[in-house]
């Protein structure tokens, strides 16, 4: 049985709603999505796992087809971010074609990928398969990546490569730098600001943890530096602060949000243990509560090794060297799992959460040609006999 045109695919994922937010106001889950691709899927002959997260309405799909050892894995997150519809010239639901660009959300970030994939594979299925080709679309990316942790206590068996298809205009990337959102609350005591010793300032004991993060922000950049990346050393941005509520009254709490973008070789568990450390003291002699919780469970800076197999025949097929992005994907739970790892998808992240996202059509048939090449070498031809490029016979 054979899948619907491309375009109709495209239609079809971009009008289903999957908006993944931290927001309940936005949040909503992904279900009717993975089902639209299980029904794509089992017919070509997919052997279809659905599986539910413990958020109702949520779920990752994971999609085999082969057996055997050394398959590929083609994953991607079925899930986008909210929209402005006042800042959107179409329909962010409804796929527009116009000036040669697909315009909907999740076009590029990262639905359209899904159908880019089942367009390349579907011609390839009466091969011989000597290793698994797996398609993966996971849950929640875009907020919590508790899809991706799900799938670190799953058994993708057979796999050993993984291409995680986020917008890159095809271009290999092996590193990019892990984030972590930390929150800390300070709660004091309110009271008439006449007098201080009325009360106990959250805001003052704010001051006071300000500046022993920039400190600790100092620590990690002269401990750890990765010159690949265009800003080389670790980065700690103070994003928002929210405290009292009035000036004739002593704050009583005091909130901040702040990020820290690691780098490959920092330990995220370990930045947080140093947070603590810096905090203790003030919280202990000031007498105040300095409370630290993860905003999100945070994510791991990712790095393949340049002369690593995958990363080779990347290179070697889009003719085009491995760089480094600063964004965080889902690739470091995939090498969590023993593969080697590489992100590489059409589109550009600069479209990404933007309005009127899009896909040029002009990405369209290399990113077909690039997924049959990477099956064909992964999944099809014996290891021994493939070497840079191979182009699959047509059906």
């Amino acid at each position: 049985m054979k899948h619907p045109p491309l375009v109709n695919m495209l239609r079809e994922l971009i009008a289903l709603p999957s908006i993944s937010a931290t927001s309940d106001k936005w949040d909503m889950g992904n279900q009717a999505v993975i089902e639209q691709l299980a029904n794509w899927l089992r017919p070509l002959g997919f052997e279809v796992r659905v599986m539910p997260l413990a958020t109702p309405g949520k779920a990752n799909l994971i999609a085999s087809y082969g057996s055997g050892s050394g398959g590929l894995v083609l994953a991607g997150h079925s899930d986008t971010v909210p929209y402005d519809d006042a800042r959107w010239q179409s329909d962010p639901f409804a796929l527009s074609d116009r000036d040669n660009r697909f315009y909907g959300l999740g076009t590029a970030d990262m639905k359209g990928f899904f159908a880019l994939v089942i367009e390349a594979v579907s011609s390839l299925l009466s091969h011989d398969f000597k290793a698994p080709l797996i398609i993966l679309a996971t849950a929640d990316e875009e907020s919590s990546m508790d899809g991706a942790r799900a799938l670190v206590q799953s058994d993708i068996s057979g796999a050993r490569y993984a291409v995680v298809g986020e917008p890159t205009g095809l271009k290999p990337i092996r590193a990019h730098k892990g984030i972590l959102m930390e929150g800390i609350t300070i709660t004091g005591r309110s009271g008439h600001s006449s007098n201080p010793l009325l009360g106990n300032s959250a805001l003052e004991a704010m001051h006071e943890v300000i500046g022993e993060l920039l400190n600790l922000r100092g620590e990690l950049q002269e401990k750890y530096h990765h010159p690949g990346f265009a800003v080389p050393t670790p980065t700690m941005n103070l994003g928002c602060i929210h405290g009292g509520d009035n000036p004739n009254r002593i704050c009583g709490q005091c909130e901040l949000h702040f990020d820290i973008r690691a780098i490959p070789g920092m330990d995220t568990d370990e930045v947080r243990q140093r947070i603590q450390q810096h905090l203790s003291p003030i919280a202990e002699r000031r007498k105040i509560n300095i409370g630290l919780r993860s905003l999100i469970g945070g994510v791991d800076a990712f790095e393949q090794p340049a002369d690593s197999e995958l990363v080779k025949v990347a290179e070697q097929l889009t003719g085009q060297s491995a760089d480094v992005v600063n964004f965080a994907t889902e690739a470091p739970f995939f090498q969590q799992l023993g593969l080697q790892t590489i992100v590489m998808g059409p589109g550009s992240i600069d479209q990404a959460h933007q309005p009127d996202e899009f896909i040029a059509h002009d990405q369209i048939q290399p990113t077909v040609a690039l997924i049959q090449n990477l099956v064909t070498r992964f999944c099809l031809a014996p290891p021994a006999s493939a070497e840079g490029r191979v182009t699959p016979s047509a059906e």
